[in-house]
């Protein structure tokens, strides 16, 4: 785990830093190849369960995912979304954190910024549990989604709040749908490396939703570059299959041993 953590801190200003998301064994070990850092993100709420947002996610959800995803992962830094609700204050975050950690065997776990919690992320850091922050939008804690770092104002802040996250020991930051002027200033004033999603190629790496890149998630932002369209190639294969069983050409026997 400290290895892993050390070589995705020492790539900062050296090669960018390749993260999906992955809820299951079989997509986490195709990812295991190319990515960096596979997150079991909370955004499972919108992609699995068809929530409207993250809320309804819970950590029973969480490390049932993490477990199936663990199974698929050899070298990627396995990081995971601690949900909403389970790091209100030091005595919780802890005893989920470490709850997590525990039954998941993953590397770290990854908090959003309330721009109050830094004290929440000291705590677990000091217990030996490895934090990724999380600036910007965040869905936690925010309503309304906007984009971030408009103003020079918006920008010191959004700066100070990521230093504070630096300082409170996290090894890296999300930045979330934050402005290109601003994310390129954040990710020159801090020593440890930050993810963009939404927030341009100033960032020291990248991490998109896995179902979206891959077009099974029907929810397509403006940043997610959609590699291919998965529902139309799984719509035709159901097809396909639903034509054949209704023609009586699937199963074929003669495919089969004989018993």
């Amino acid at each position: 785990m400290k290895k892993k953590i050390e070589d995705i801190l020492n790539k900062k200003n050296k090669s960018k830093i390749v993260c999906l998301t992955a809820y299951s064994k079989n997509i986490a070990k195709i990812l295991d190849l190319y990515c960096d850092i596979v997150l079991v993100g909370d955004s499972m709420a919108n992609v699995l369960y068809g929530y409207k947002n993250t809320s309804g996610i819970t950590l029973e959800n969480i490390i049932k995912h993490t477990k199936s995803v663990k199974k698929g992962i050899k070298k990627s830094l396995l990081v995971v979304d601690m949900p909403k609700g389970s790091y209100n204050n030091k005595s919780l975050a802890l005893k989920n954190a470490k709850m997590v950690m525990k039954l998941t065997r993953c590397d770290a776990v990854k908090l959003e910024s309330n721009k109050k919690n830094f004290n929440i992320i000291k705590e677990l850091v000091r217990s030996n549990i490895p934090v990724m922050g999380h600036i910007g939008y965040t869905p936690q804690f925010k309503k309304k989604f906007k984009i971030e770092g408009k103003t020079s104002q918006k920008i010191l802040e959004l700066i100070e709040e990521a230093l504070k996250i630096e300082k409170a020991g996290a090894f890296s930051i999300v930045l979330e749908c934050i402005t290109p002027k601003a994310s390129k200033k954040i990710t020159s004033k801090l020593s440890i490396p930050t993810i963009g999603i939404g927030s341009s190629s100033n960032c020291d790496g990248q991490i998109l939703v896995t179902d979206d890149m891959l077009g099974l998630s029907g929810f397509y932002p403006k940043f997610v570059k959609k590699y291919v369209d998965l529902s139309r190639i799984i719509e035709k294969s159901v097809k396909k299959y639903s034509r054949d069983v209704k023609n009586n050409k699937f199963p074929r026997f003669k495919n089969f041993l004989n018993g």
